[in-house]
């Protein structure tokens, strides 16, 4: 079955960013059921699957012209023909990797990610020590146009220091490259024509921090406005010894 993508089906709420990682957590989802050997999936599942509500999934499926009914539920294969059709085939997608540093050989060594349609087919340094990692081979940074341009690569991951971020951005989008994720420690600009995602794990983890700390301190208020102890109260009181005097403890030594 062939599928026509037309502007009547992508619009522009269909291009939002929460759009798009939702129907990529889709094609995820239905990549395992189909391994799984199931051949049709209901709104719900997807849903549960990635911390949804059913009634989001239906209206997402609607949107690029996927219907199911109540009993029968949809088709993992027509879903994944037309997610496919969408998010770039069935082929996984090329992709190069500068900067082999700690954070770079982790990702090159993180062979999940050819199970997600990805593969990352060339690792750059500027001092190419070894020839391949997790089976990536490694070139010297002189190489890293003839390489973009020989595959036709569109999208790089970039792990290298803050310093050199800048400079390697500007060197992989005049090699053709239209799409970066940055792991630099450094926020970096988006000129017209590309598409660029800072991830900053530092401040992820500040971030975690943060809501973890708000959520403790929300449950002291309640605790405190019901009247009832704290948690960090019961704590304290128990590792000073004042244990609750219940003669159940000691109900097996009587006996």
């Amino acid at each position: 079955m062939t599928f026509i993508v037309t502007d009547s089906t992508i619009n522009t709420n269909m291009v939002r960013k929460d759009f798009m990682l939702r129907l990529m957590k889709y094609k995820r989802v239905l990549i395992q059921l189909r391994s799984l050997g199931l051949e049709r999936v209901f709104s719900n599942n997807l849903g549960d699957a990635i911390g949804i509500s059913a009634a989001l999934v239906r209206k997402d499926l609607a949107k690029i012209e996927l219907q199911g009914n109540r009993r029968g539920g949809y088709s993992i294969d027509a879903m994944l023909a037309r997610l496919n059709r969408l998010l770039g085939g069935t082929d996984a997608q090329e992709a190069i990797l500068v900067g082999c540093g700690n954070l770079g050989r982790a990702l090159l060594n993180h062979d999940a990610f050819y199970k997600e349609g990805i593969k990352l087919i060339a690792g750059f340094d500027l001092m190419a020590s070894n020839h391949e990692i997790g089976g990536v081979p490694i070139y010297e940074m002189d190489r890293l146009e003839e390489v973009i341009r020989e595959r036709r690569v569109k999208v790089a991951l970039l792990t290298v220091p803050a310093a050199a971020a800048a400079e390697s951005r500007d060197r992989l989008l005049r090699a053709g490259i239209r799409g970066i994720l940055n792991f630099a420690p450094m926020e970096l600009k988006c000129p017209d024509g590309c598409v660029i995602h800072n991830v900053n794990i530092g401040l992820e983890i500040e971030n975690l921090f943060f809501l973890v700390n708000s959520l403790e301190d929300q449950e002291n208020r309640e605790t405190t406005e019901s009247g009832k102890p704290s948690p960090v109260e019961e704590e304290a009181s128990l590792s000073e010894g004042d244990f609750p005097a219940s003669p159940q403890l000691f109900a097996g030594e009587e006996s």
